[in-house]
């Protein structure tokens, strides 16, 4: 599913060269729910932005399901995210004017799929991650714990082939981060998703089928976890 290869990012601000990434090789089959772990400045971020399409790499190559993203242009690295990506932020990054299930219908739309398919599909989903209730709801009326289960439900909208977290229980109690885990665990199990996620909290990283953990822009660790916690 994923194959990085050497992949460097050495960002330039005026004479300092800051690298990022520093030759970074990583294989994730299908299916499999990985965790990025490592301190502040690691490159786990970086890494994110460069599978998620968001940037590119200065050096090495990242092919996800068999497409060179350096070989992409603009617009089909657009539709490339659109139409084959997933994915769920720290901070919810919901639209606050629109109801949970507009805000969970977007990606649909934006990819020009049909309306009545994109709401039937995303009332589905809301009731999946437990808010069939609140469909109607705009975010400023959702606690927390809600926002990221309809983030967790956009981000499946489109029936991504990778779904990339980024520190998705960040802003949420222990309870509340478990019960979003245990989303994103089932949806690696039933629908043979491939999760990328990103975290700070060992606990969360043990969910995953995988660690890697990374250091100085460089893998440090890649061991399997025996048991998941959610």
């Amino acid at each position: 599913m994923i194959e990085v290869h050497e992949a460097t990012k050495v960002y330039r601000r005026g004479r300092t060269e800051v690298r990022a990434l520093a030759g970074v090789s990583l294989t994730v089959p299908r299916g499999e729910f990985l965790s990025v772990m490592g301190p502040s400045g690691s490159g786990k971020s970086t890494l994110l932005n460069l599978l998620g399409a968001l940037d590119v790499p200065t050096g090495g190559s990242i092919r996800i399901g068999g497409q060179e993203l350096a070989r992409m242009d603009d617009t089909s690295l657009s539709a490339f995210r659109r139409e084959r990506l997933g994915f769920v932020f720290q901070f919810f990054n919901l639209m606050p004017t629109l109801t949970a299930v507009e805000n969970v219908m977007l990606p649909g739309l934006l990819a020009g799929r049909p309306r009545a398919e994109m709401l039937s599909r995303a009332e589905a989903l809301l009731e999946t991650v437990g808010l069939r209730g609140r469909s109607q709801h705009r975010p400023d009326e959702l606690s927390g714990g809600e926002m990221q289960r309809v983030a967790v439900a956009r981000a499946l909208l489109t029936e991504p082939a990778l779904l990339l977290a980024d520190e998705p229980t960040g802003n949420l109690d222990s309870k509340t981060g478990t019960e979003v885990l245990r989303l994103l665990r089932e949806a690696t199990r039933e629908r043979q998703l491939t999760v990328v996620m990103v975290t700070h909290d060992p606990r969360a990283a043990e969910v995953g089928d995988r660690i890697v953990r990374l250091a100085d822009g460089l893998v440090v660790g890649d061991e399997r976890v025996s048991s998941q916690a959610a």
